[in-house]
């Protein structure tokens, strides 16, 4: 059997279990289509949690950037991995005691104005749309592959799938979709990166054989890693970082803005009680850190296994005839995620870092610039192909990755559409609206939403794990700030709260648009995107924490100088600090 019916085989059967699903848990009412009925078991509702979670930047991207970046990008993982805890401790069971549907629900009742509901609408729309850009990339890329097709066609067989399950199920349907998904993926992740460990190292266990010996070399996996790359010009994979500050503001935002985005929260208001929500984090985390603590491996490793495919004598030594490329190589180019340009017309490929401090180098041996060009979104996708190891790997990996991209693309397509017509068309345009009227309006936002992300999925302004990256900075940057005022500040009133949102996101994205382009329209750039232009060296990635800041400041700022909340704001706030026991989720 051939390696694309094998694909076949395992993304179509995934995908009917998807759909089976979603038809059996279809939403009836807007309670099942916002928060699932209210009655998800803890254990199933941290599993749904963890693939939520664990989107295309976790699966597919985050391992491509620790392997391109090394110890440099190790910030995604310590960033996402801290945040979820930030968010386990600090947010979860208060949002759940306060019983709301939504996060601009909370926003807008807590801050007692329409004004504060409409804002976190925008807010929470901009870093929803911005974080499934970077999902519906990655959904793009696994299609293109997997089905042989150039990666536009991918991302757009990839919408119409994900449009189907989470329109026809909404919460209810995506809650039990994504269990069954957390499943496919995780699966999907160990086994390859057990095969590929075993193989580097002999150590079944991919976290362990990190730090064990390269069986082929006899040396430490990580200094025969460092070596080889840096024999080609790159900055050894376990190399100190400069901008120490940046590092600390991306992770910080990184964190942070995971405690704010409103897909995740949103899941902690679908489960029974307060105490459920704390049951589900926890889980939740058990079940994230089982990829987590691999991804670091696979990336390591899969660097390594792509540096020797190129070098199979060593960097020193020749590179491969192009003619001779694997067939896994062979397969990418057709995706156009890999591409090769014969620069001195040798017929071999020469993958190297083409900078003036390896020019000399270079020069002695006849090469006039790098050759490859590697997406480093495909590495773990290509990872199997790159070991040799057996086609039903290749397709147990590809349903993964399709799996780890759509749930994520659910989860947010439901905020976005919970925003609109919940928070936005019932909360403030027509309170009147049927329950009816209602769940149409969210379907419809939801093939809006779908269309705007596919369009910007096509022109990303960046990899799949930077542009999450972004959405990270602008939800930290508006929404963490007011949720954590909102619980464990009496004094900050309606007032501060939306000054604070409104300065905290215009900074942030102004920052972001000035180096990315404007509303990540390609082209459309105020300035490079290099250190040189960065304020204080500070990444556009970075700045989400600075926006926080200047959140928090003026929010508290303007509240301090204006009359503070009525009383039963205060009695309200001092009620959901004290999480024992809440009501079910309310529409009002």
């Amino acid at each position: 059997m051939d390696q694309f019916t094998i694909n076949l085989l395992f993304v179509g059967g995934s995908f009917a279990l998807y759909f089976g699903i979603a038809f059996w848990a279809r939403a009836g009412s807007t309670k099942e289509f916002y928060v699932a009925g209210g009655g998800v078991h803890p254990v199933l509702n941290g599993m749904a949690t963890a693939a939520d979670w664990m989107s295309a930047a976790s699966f597919i991207s985050m391992a491509g950037l620790i392997a391109a970046g090394g110890y440099a990008n190790s910030t995604f993982l310590m960033g996402w991995t801290g945040g979820y805890v930030l968010l386990a401790m600090l947010l979860a069971p208060y949002l759940r005691k306060f019983g709301k549907f939504t996060v601009p629900d909370f926003i807008g009742d807590r801050f007692y104005s329409k004004t504060a509901r409409l804002v976190a609408v925008a807010c929470l729309i901009i870093a929803s749309v911005t974080y499934v850009i970077g999902q519906m990339t990655g959904a793009g890329v696994a299609f293109s592959r997997f089905l042989e097709v150039e990666s536009n066609t991918g991302l757009m067989i990839a919408a119409v799938v994900v449009f189907f399950y989470a329109v026809l199920g909404g919460m209810k349907g995506i809650t039990y979709t994504q269990v069954a998904q957390y499943v496919v993926l995780i699966i999907a992740y160990t086994i390859p990166a057990i095969f590929i460990s075993l193989q580097l190292t002999d150590t079944f266990i991919p976290a362990i054989g990190l730090f064990s010996t390269h069986t082929e070399s006899g040396m430490p996996l990580l200094q025969k890693l460092d070596e080889v790359v840096r024999e080609l010009g790159f900055q050894d994979y376990t190399a100190d970082v400069d901008n120490k500050l940046n590092m600390v503001l991306f992770t910080l935002s990184l964190m942070i803005g995971t405690a704010g985005l409103p897909h995740v929260i949103i899941r902690f208001f679908t489960v029974p009680k307060v105490a459920d929500a704390r049951w589900s984090a926890g889980w939740a985390l058990v079940f994230i850190a089982l990829l987590y603590l691999t991804a670091p491996a696979v990336a390591s490793m899969a660097r390594l296994n792509l540096m020797t495919t190129i070098y199979p004598s060593g960097p020193t030594e020749a590179p491969i005839e192009y003619a001779e490329r694997p067939d896994w190589v062979q397969t990418w180019e057709t995706t156009g995620l890999i591409k090769f340009e014969d620069k001195n017309g040798d017929g071999r490929v020469q993958f190297y870092n083409d900078v003036p401090a390896f020019q000399e180098e270079a020069t002695a041996r006849g090469w006039e610039g790098n050759e490859l060009v590697v997406n480093r979104d495909i590495l773990v996708l290509a990872n199997p192909e790159i070991a040799n190891l057996p086609g039903w790997v290749i397709g147990l990996i590809a349903a993964g990755g399709l799996a780890a991209a759509l749930s994520t693309a659910a989860g947010l397509l439901l905020a976005i559409s919970s925003a609109i017509s919940h928070d936005l068309i019932k909360g403030s345009i027509n309170p009147n609206i049927s329950d009816k009227g209602e769940l149409t309006v969210a379907r419809i936002s939801m093939f809006v939403a779908i269309i705007v992300a596919t369009y910007l999925g096509m022109n990303p302004p960046g990899f799949a794990a930077q542009v999450v990256a972004l959405a990270f900075g602008i939800a930290a940057a508006s929404i963490f700030p007011a949720l954590m005022m909102g619980i464990f500040s009496k004094r900050v009133n309606s007032t501060g709260a939306v000054a604070g949102m409104l300065a905290g996101l215009i900074s942030t994205l102004v920052y972001i648009f000035l180096f990315l382009g404007w509303f990540f329209i390609p082209g459309t750039a105020s300035l490079a995107n290099t250190p040189d232009n960065w304020l204080f060296g500070i990444s556009p990635l970075s700045f989400g924490a600075i926006g926080a800041v200047i959140n928090f400041v003026v929010a508290f700022t303007v509240s301090s100088m204006t009359a503070p909340p009525p009383k039963e704001i205060q009695d309200l706030v001092e009620s959901v600090r004290y999480p024992q026991g809440a009501g079910g989720a309310v529409d009002h």
